[in-house]
């Protein structure tokens, strides 16, 4: 390289590039040096914008400056080459070595040329609103410093005195143009620019119907490794223009779900493995992933090799200038390419788990759509959504770290075994002993985990529970008593994690102090099988040890990460393996027996469990002709629901055969408890099929819907709250209803429509809708209003899920009524359908409980927080932990770093006696021992980050005892290190338990306290985000990385404690070091956190959507709408993807440029140091010592920063509970309500959650309500009721609602319809019992039967949500104006006997 140098520059081989030649630089070092490489740079940036993508329909402004840098860079890229003109002139007016010209004007013009295409690029972008990136620009200005430097280099060689050349003159020339030149690119960047709008830009940026750019897709492969495609994003960031998911850059083609999906289905079938699947989706791509591991981790070791080398050659004095250079370019290039390696192995590994997210959360939300009647809890279906899929992702992280981890210590005890030999054993052994304690730690928290996981899954349970029943709650003041179920799970959730992170910090506790043990047992070894301890041996071996520490603590932290993915997927698996809806198994493959029968069943049984353990639905024979209208009758409980449910398919069928005709076309379903979604009403009617304003019209008049659409604010575009919360049940009944009806089937299941509405609104549904737009198709109806059967063809009696007779309803009818028949003939229904109940009656006022805007807007858009988390937030975090704890935490650092320090401390002390002692005994690294070579030498050993030992190259060995004492005391403050670390890892997992249980609590403290509008106008899916995925964070993500924070900020100043006390001047590095990382940092951090906020925000609607299908899902099957369901599935998670994948793309960009800027900060000390070494002034241990810790520096604020961003991700979390623990408004206790709403668990937990009555006044109260028959069956008052009492009819569930408002002693009791959905006998015996039982007590009584309210003192009549009669029954039965008796009328209800005693 000497010969090579000397001939390119012209000079003599010993001296090939001088530093200095007279007054100022070196030609030659000035041309390769300070003028090829900073070009070379700046064509590599340039390169990487050179894909810029351009901004579509961008009128491009005059801004005079991009032009003017545009021209000046074009310039420059045509200076270098006309300066090579001179060349042609004679030999004695030639400027110089001619290779080294040509060499110096081609990179050059190629550098200028490439950055005047990357400028036109950023001109056509959304770059062209502003100067474009900073770093693009100063990169421009790094060769200025070489066209100075060259100027004066002619001013010294007499350039300008005659005689004057015409080559070197028109050199000085085209010189001096390019500073002109390069001057001009300075004030065309400093140019405000020209004329432009730059609000009008802005918002069109921001348009929703403006297509971000696309990711990654398309861009140079200098832009992938840079990251440079994610400068618009990073721009939007800082300007804060990241307001939502759409201003996020799109997905690349590979990462969409829709690709995804496909790509995963292709690998998956019903019945198979999970993790198969996912492995012949993702396997290959994962495993080949494996090499850049391998390789990342064998160039880990380059470092340390190269630098021992690098300090060796300045030491020795004797290797050729080629050596040291190779030396340094290999350090500089090694460091480079590691950093890239490892940063594309992480970004690749993460765009790995952003696929399987996507296929796991895929097959998830399919396979809900695909259960049967065997269906999990909401809240168990969420977890696996949140938590579950989450951890089995942790996986593709943890995988390819089990192999890497153990080969790191393979190489490393490799090293150990050249300086210690076989006594390496004696600490390997010990090593391996304690992994059978690591293992049983590792089992331990397994199993804990598993607990936790199914304590979570019943806390997320009953909270989804509990929201779906909040008026319930608060109306019989069960605040206290419900939150202390939930604060129950939640107590044995933590007692779980309390244990986890015990046992967590014990392994952290045994690992960290097994390296000092190690020491210990190695030296012992090492003298008791003959050999001298020296210094040198514990130095080398204490170096060689200190390197095990990353592979020893992080190997539990992985092997943790394998098992609970183990665990996740199996609760995944075993969800997947839950049978499938099937209809081609469950229906018979041949139509019915007749050409005229839609429905045909025989000898068919049904049940809600696979083995028939629950209520039995047998139908021996049925046929349903086409166009029949038949009716389904019987008491409470006998089935009438389970037949509608069995003909859908929703249940079990143990035997028979159910046979339909044009099976798939679907069926028109309305439910009896009405599955509203949150949207418009009108949304809510179309459910996904095309708008015909012909039949939208039919419709609503059929469904008397007009009157109460033009009360609400915006019409049919009003919002509904959740499940339909702020409507009435009538409309309820009637907005699903609709639904049905819009869908224009032939077959159609009505399950009781006429019970929440009154007479004449029922008429009106009867005649209009059931006998009137729907007459030509088949209808079943269920209901308990029998005078509403006269005109069925068919009617249906059930009794004990047994279809006991079958007739026409005059032989039917009148073995179920209660009283004489009623029927409102069809002429009395108006022409215009509206009757009086319609316009007046109906109950419009609860529709508007919640206060709308006139745009009918009822669920706003979730909010969100906007730049850095506050101050208030970490306040929020500390008072959580506790002020005592959080201060002895870090008094526990403080303790931990002082200790560790003092350590290194003793050391240095050690090797300053051992100097100053100048014992005539000393050993080299060559001859220390037989086993110990050149390569491998104590040299090796600078480069940890506590190496105040550094400059032992050749020290005194000293005396046996010293060596003891020496050893004693260094394993004293071990040990007391190793303490401290115990007690900061107890410390913190207690602070970490404490706030994660005081958050957690006043967050459920506050939501207990709020009120009914709050809960109606957030959907449940934000509210269940924050109490499963922001808690999951606070448990568990949050304090693994603040501890990581933590221990990164005390080590940073432990660190440059050290280095003031020891090498001030290198502090002078630190200010340009660290404006640098601020800035790098802010651009990041901006738009991280947006991101973060924005991927929370976007989960919740995941969570919604899931739960809503998992709600409506016979409905869902029933039209046909699960494909549609499915792609709106795939819409919400491509929204969530975006920002996941954009929040991993932003980290990797940060890490790549910290990762570079360590490698260039140790590259240019290297450099610096060979060119002092040239000079004869580098002194080896200095530069071994400063090359080490501005390694160990560079690493620390890396890390300093990434866990600090990541962090303030994760305070989002805190952010978003104190959210509502701070500003939830607040109410106080109601009344207790009567509504069939029950909560999982006993029959008595839902009776008496408070536990204030005995057995007998509980089996009293079911007495009276004519249910214990009915709980007996179920298990008596210990039996389960499933979630939201599913094992109950809706009847028996009003019946059990009613029995628990018998036990209430408020003195208010209020009743909306509690026996709408009960038969007429039942429900007369019900009124005597509400008559005898509250003789005493204020009863309020909505309800449609008007028989359940004429005994009452006083009956209300409301109109458009006024109050416009308000009298006794008598008086307003005496009035025949009055709207009462016209109801009365309408519906000849009045011969109904009245209850006695009344």
């Amino acid at each position: 390289m000497e010969r090579l140098l000397a001939q390119l520059c012209g000079t003599d081989e010993a001296r090939p590039l001088p530093l200095w030649e007279g007054d100022t630089t070196g030609h030659c070092f000035t041309q390769l040096v300070l003028s090829v490489i900073p070009h070379a740079l700046l064509a590599v940036l340039s390169a990487c914008y050179l894909g810029t993508p351009r901004t579509s329909n961008y009128i491009l402004p005059f801004n005079p400056g991009w032009r003017l840098r545009l021209a000046a860079s074009f310039l420059l890229s045509i200076f270098p080459l006309l300066d090579l003109l001179p060349v042609a002139l004679p030999p004695g007016s030639r400027p110089g070595p001619i290779g080294l010209e040509v060499l110096t004007g081609c990179v050059t013009a190629v550098a200028w040329f490439t950055h005047s295409l990357a400028l036109w690029a950023l001109f056509h972008s959304p770059h062209g609103r502003s100067r474009g990136p900073l770093a693009f620009a100063l990169a421009a200005f790094l060769p200025a410093p070489a066209l100075v430097l060259t100027l004066l280099w002619h001013c010294q060689r007499g350039t300008f005195l005659p005689p004057l050349l015409p080559g070197p003159l028109g050199r000085v020339c085209l010189l001096i143009l390019q500073l002109t030149a390069v001057l001009a690119y300075g004030l065309g960047w400093a140019a405000p620019g020209g004329p432009r709008e730059p609000w009008i830009q802005e918002r069109f940026l921001s348009s929703e119907s403006q297509e971000r750019e696309v990711a990654e897709d398309g861009e140079s492969w200098l832009s992938r490794f840079s990251y440079a495609w994610l400068a618009p994003l990073l721009a939007r960031g800082v300007r804060g223009e990241l307001q939502q998911p759409q201003d996020i850059c799109r997905l690349p083609r590979r990462l969409h779900p829709a690709y995804l999906a496909r790509a995963f289905q292709a690998h998956w079938k019903e019945g198979a493995q999970l993790w198969r699947a996912l492995y012949g989706a993702f396997g290959c791509c994962y495993l080949a992933l494996g090499l850049l591991k391998l390789v990342g981790t064998m160039l880990s070791f380059s470092g340390p090799l190269l630098l021992s080398l690098l300090v060796g050659f300045l030491e020795e004095g004797q290797e050729p200038l080629s050596h040291g250079v190779l030396y340094v370019l290999g350090l500089a290039s090694g460091a480079v390419l590691s950093a890239v390696l490892q940063n594309q192995y992480g970004y690749e590994i993460r765009k790995v788990m952003l696929q399987a997210r996507v296929a796991v959360l895929s097959v998830l939300y399919r396979k809900a759509l695909q259960l049967g009647p065997n269906r999990p809890p909401t809240g168990e279906a969420l977890n696996l959504l949140g938590t579950d899929s989450e951890r089995l992702l942790n996986f593709a992280g943890s995988f390819h770290e089990a192999w890497g981890l153990p080969l790191q210590l393979a190489i490393t005890l490799y090293l150990l075994y050249q300086q210690v030999g076989m006594a390496f054993v004696a600490g390997l052994v010990l090593a391996l002993l304690l992994v059978p304690v690591n293992k049983v730690i590792a089992t331990r928290i397994m199993a804990s985990n598993q607990e936790m996981l199914q304590h979570k899954d019943a806390r997320v349970k009953l909270m989804t529970e509990l929201l779906s029943g909040i008026r319930v709650i608060k109306f019989f003041g069960w605040e206290q008593a419900l939150g202390d179920r939930v604060k129950s799970y939640r107590s044995q959730e933590l007692g779980r994690l309390r244990v986890i992170k015990y046992l967590d910090a014990a392994c952290v506790y045994l690992w960290a102090a097994l390296p000092v043990v190690i020491c210990i047992i190695i030296f012992i070894t090492y003298v008791l099988m003959g050999h001298q301890l020296t210094a040198t041996k514990v130095f080398t071996a204490l170096a060689l040890v200190r390197l095990l520490i990353l592979p020893l603590n992080n190997f539990p932290w992985v092997i943790n990460g394998l098992l609970e993915s183990k665990v996740s997927l199996d609760r995944i698996q075993r969800f997947l393996d839950l049978p499938n809806y099937n209809p081609e198994e469950y229906y018979s493959p041949d139509p019915p027996s007749e050409p005229s029968t839609v429905l045909e069943l025989h000898e068919a049984l049904f049940s809600w469990d696979p083995i028939g353990t629950s209520q039995k639905t047998f139908i021996s024979h049925l046929q349903v002709k086409k166009g029949a209208l038949v009716g389904i009758v019987g008491k409470v409980g006998c089935g009438k629901s389970s037949l509608l449910a069995a003909i859908t398919g929703e249940l079990h069928r143990l035997c028979g055969w159910v046979a339909v005709s044009e099976l798939s076309r679907g069926f028109g379903l309305a439910t009896q408890e009405p599955w509203i979604q949150c949207a418009t009403i009108r949304d809510n009617i179309l459910f996904g099929k095309t708008f015909d304003a012909q039949l939208y019209t039919e419709v609503l008049e059929a469904c008397a819907l007009n009157d109460d659409l033009s009360i609400l604010p915006a019409g049919d575009q009003t919002e509904v709250g959740e499940k339909g919360v702020t409507l009435s049940g009538g409309q309820r009944a009637r907005i699903a209803l609709a639904r049905a009806v819009y869908q224009e089937k032939t077959f159609y299941l009505l399950d009781d429509p006429l019970a929440a509405v009154d007479a004449d609104v029922a008429n009106h549904l009867l005649h209009r809708c059931i006998l009137g737009v729907l007459s030509h198709t088949t209808r079943l109806l269920c209901t308990h209003r029998t005078e509403y059967l006269q005109k069925a063809d068919v009617v249906l009696l059930m009794e004990a899920g047994h279809l006991v007779r079958t007739g026409p309803p005059s032989e039917i009818l009148p073995l179920v009524q209660a009283g004489p028949t009623a029927w409102t003939k069809e002429e009395e229904v108006t022409d215009s359908g509206k009757s009086l109940s319609v316009q007046n009656l109906e109950k419009t006022t609860e529709g508007l409980e919640v206060e709308q805007s006139t745009s009918g807007r009822l669920v706003q858009e979730e909010s969100k927080c906007e730049g850095a988390v506050a101050l208030h937030v970490y306040q929020a975090y500390w008072r959580a932990m506790g002020s005592g704890l959080a201060v002895a935490i870090l008094v526990s650092l403080l303790l931990m770093q002082a200790t560790r320090n003092g350590a290194d401390w003793w050391l240095s002390y050690w090797l300053s006696q051992l100097k100053t002692a100048g014992n005539s005994s000393k050993e080299g690294p060559a001859s220390s021992s037989p086993d110990s070579t050149v390569l491998f030498s104590p040299p090796l050993l600078l480069f940890s980050s506590r190496n105040f030992y550094t400059p032992l190259l050749n020290v005194a060995s000293n005396g046996s005892s010293d060596v003891h004492f020496y050893l004693i005391v260094y394993g004293a403050i071990a040990g007391v290190n190793s303490l401290c670390t115990l007690l900061r890892a107890v410390l913190f997992a207690a602070g970490a338990l404490q706030a994660a249980a005081t958050l957690h609590h006043r967050l459920l403290h506050r939501l207990l306290m709020a009120p009914v509008t709050f809960f109606d106008s957030t959907p449940s899916g934000r509210v269940l985000n924050r109490f499963s995925s922001d808690v999951a964070c606070v448990d568990d993500s949050l304090p693994f990385l603040l501890n990581i924070l933590l221990a990164n900020s005390i080590g940073l100043l432990g660190l440059l404690i050290v280095l003031g006390s020891g090498l001030p001047w290198l502090l002078l590095l630190l200010p340009p070091l660290s404006f640098i990382y601020y800035r790098v940092q802010h651009r990041y951090r901006a738009s991280f956190r947006e991101l973060r906020r924005l991927g929370s925000l976007t989960l919740s609607p995941l969570y919604t959507h899931m739960a809503d299908t998992l709600a409506g899902l016979p409905v869902l099957r029933a039209a046909g709408a699960t494909y549609r369901f499915e792609e709106e599935n795939q819409r919400l998670l491509e929204l969530n993807q975006r920002c996941q994948f954009a929040s991993y793309a932003t980290m990797q960009w940060l890490d790549i440029r910290l990762q570079l800027m360590g490698a260039a900060v140790v590259s240019a000390i290297a450099i610096i140091a060979l060119v002092q070494h040239q000079q004869g002034l580098a002194n080896p241990g200095l530069v071994g010592l400063v090359l080490s810790y501005a390694l160990s520096l560079t690493g620390l604020l890396s890390g300093l920063v990434s866990s600090f961003t990541q962090t303030e991700g994760m305070m989002v979390s805190v952010e978003r509970l104190e959210e509502y623990s701070c500003g939830v408004p607040q109410e106080p206790r109601g009344q207790p309500l009567q509504e069939p709403f029950l909560f999982s668990g006993t029959v008595r937990e839902n009776l008496d959650p408070q536990g204030l009555h005995e057995d007998g006044a509980l089996w009293q109260a079911l007495e009276q309500c004519h249910l214990s028959e009915v709980i007996v069956t179920v298990g008596g008052l210990d039996g389960e009721l499933g979630e939201k009492g599913r094992n109950l009819s809706l009847g028996q569930r009003q019946l059990l609602c009613l029995a628990r408002a018998l036990l209430t002693d408020a003195k208010i009791l209020c009743i909306d319809e509690a026996t709408a959905s009960v038969d007429q006998k039942t429900d007369q015996l019900l009124q005597q019992t509400i008559c005898k039982r509250f003789a005493n007590k204020t009863v309020l009584t909505i309800a449609h039967r008007l028989n359940t309210i004429l005994n009452s003192d006083r009956v209300l009549v409301l109109q458009a949500g006024r109050v416009v009669e308000l009298d006794t029954p008598s008086v307003l039965r005496s009035q025949p104006q009055s709207l009462f008796q016209q109801l009365l009328q309408s519906s000849q209800q009045g011969a109904y006997p009245r209850p006695a005693g009344c």
